[in-house]
């Protein structure tokens, strides 16, 4: 198995995860009212969300209480399942069907989209990796396998500072607006180098466990 490719799914998977039940919640509490289109905003009238522009959604459900309900469920069974089960066969595609979901039923953008490239990642778990051997050098893989938990941590770091971060600045008055997208922008970035990262580090498990027989 490709562990650092698991670990990066995993630990970015329980961020998005946890990211969808907090829509849902914003959703929650705004009642059983039917929502005026497919486009919602999962908190509208909270100042903690203006820099997030209230978080938008969309739903199929034509009542948002049960939008909400319905976008908590599925990103508990999506963080459960990245947890403990993103490894098994088909393990990613389940998780890009469960982001189609959790869009679908107002979890976000943000979350789904994170869940989408978490999914495309875990198909390669237990993939060789042969074609990131011919697209990156020796030395680039080097190079990045020694980087990935930097990346890793740096990530998820990043992640923090845009949700609840961004929350924080706002509770404390200071408008955050123009911070939101550079660390959007940022925190997309660091996922698909450390995805890359992850994957070189993998490569180099894969090789030694390959050399290994030949110099017994």
């Amino acid at each position: 198995m490709n562990h650092a490719t698991r670990i990066t799914v995993s630990t970015i998977g329980v961020l998005a995860a946890l990211a969808g039940i907090e829509h849902g919640v914003g959703e929650i509490l705004q009642g059983a009212v039917a929502p005026a289109g497919v486009a919602i905003q999962s908190w509208p009238d909270s100042a903690l969300f203006r820099d997030l522009n209230g978080e938008p959604a969309m739903t199929l459900i034509p009542n948002l209480r049960s939008t909400g309900v319905l976008a908590v469920i599925f990103s508990l069974i999506f963080l459960v399942w990245v947890i403990f089960f993103v490894d098994r066969p088909k393990g990613g595609l389940a998780l890009i069907a469960l982001s189609l979901i959790m869009l679908l039923v107002g979890a976000g953008f943000g979350p789904p989209l994170l869940g989408f490239i978490l999914g495309t990642a875990a198909t390669r778990i237990h993939a060789p990796l042969t074609g990131w051997g011919r697209l990156l050098s020796s030395d680039a893989q080097t190079l990045l396998a020694k980087l990935w938990p930097w990346s890793l941590a740096v990530c998820v770091v990043v992640w923090l500072l845009l949700f609840p971060g961004s929350l924080l600045i706002a509770l404390a008055g200071v408008n955050g607006a123009a911070w939101v997208g550079t660390l959007t922008l940022l925190a997309f970035s660091l996922l698909f180098l450390t995805l890359v990262a992850g994957f070189a580090r993998d490569l180099h498990r894969q090789q030694a466990a390959q050399q290994m027989p030949a110099n017994a």
